[in-house]
């Protein structure tokens, strides 16, 4: 069950300590896309995220978006951004991890995960000795079919977590 748990837990993105991220080592950023970044129905970044973005470039992390969601949804948000990106991703499955680590030239301890699921982000993230921090969705009821279930077995494991 610890291995649900993240390192850190925020309502956004922006309420991520960047500083506190780069003085703990962390130099890559994975992240998710949808409902992390954006809603999942959102198609483009909103100036808030591209501003967010561009600081944690100018700060010298790398970012990189790994998504379980198909090529079309996900090359049309990261390509305008000129950001890398993993599509189909089959989190939490190591694959995705261990190829978004080498896009960003950073091995695990040097690695954060942005996501906000537990069972594809947090589990893939702390199985890999990352550091994970786990947002609030942004838009829940534009989710798709298997994130809802997910969403179930999230809230029996936080409840047996809780005992």
């Amino acid at each position: 069950m610890n291995k649900l748990v993240p390192r850190q837990s925020v309502h956004t993105i922006y309420d991520i300590d960047a500083n506190h991220l780069w003085g703990f080592g962390v130099r890559g950023i994975i992240t998710d896309l949808d409902n992390t970044l954006v809603g999942a129905r959102d198609p483009h970044a909103t100036p808030e995220l591209i501003e967010w973005l561009n600081r944690l470039q100018k700060m010298g992390f790398k970012v990189v978006i790994v998504s379980n969601n198909n090529h079309g949804r996900v090359s049309a948000f990261a390509e305008p951004l000129g950001i890398p990106f993993i599509h189909r991703a089959k989190k939490p499955t190591n694959v995705s991890f261990h190829r978004a680590m080498k896009l960003l030239g950073t091995n695990a301890r040097q690695t954060a995960v942005i996501g906000d699921q537990m069972l594809t982000d947090v589990l893939g993230g702390n199985r890999m000795g990352l550091y994970t921090i786990l947002v609030q969705p942004i838009s829940i009821k534009d989710e798709g079919f298997f994130t809802k279930i997910n969403r179930c077995i999230e809230k029996w494991a936080l409840a047996r977590m809780k005992k």
